[in-house]
């Protein structure tokens, strides 16, 4: 059995201000890169075609393309021509991890009635154990 990329829709989740002084391509390039750092998009996740997301959000393709270039170079996704683009593994794949994990932690901690200072005292005890 063969393991497919899950294909996101991330177009519905992007926002590009044309009258923002920053450029349509860094506003795709920098919410793309939120998404990877923060895991809402994981390692092997496929996104749109250049042309596909550039059509969904009123952009050139060539705006898509040096976003999707930039995150390349900055290896947060890889592009193979018949694969399309994924989001690369890498060390942003343990951050992601990481942070949900910690998320996790602080929403369980306050749950059982600690305060930040308990809790972070909690984290450091396991420190000093391991």
């Amino acid at each position: 059995m063969t393991d497919h990329p899950r294909v996101v829709d991330v177009a519905g989740d992007l926002v590009v201000h044309h009258d923002s002084g920053e450029s349509p391509f860094e506003q795709v390039r920098r919410q793309l890169e939120a998404r990877i750092r923060d895991g809402r998009l994981l390692p092997g996740d496929r996104l749109p075609t250049v042309r596909g997301l550039a059509g969904e959000l009123g952009l050139a393709a060539n705006t898509v393309a040096r976003a999707y270039k930039l995150l390349e170079s900055a290896g947060l996704v890889e592009t193979h021509s018949r694969a399309g683009t994924t989001v690369a593994s890498g060390a942003h794949a343990a951050e992601a991890a990481l942070a949900a994990l910690a998320a996790r932690f602080v929403a369980e901690s306050r749950q059982a009635g600690l305060d930040d200072t308990e809790a972070v005292e909690l984290v450091r005890e396991a420190q000093r154990a391991g």
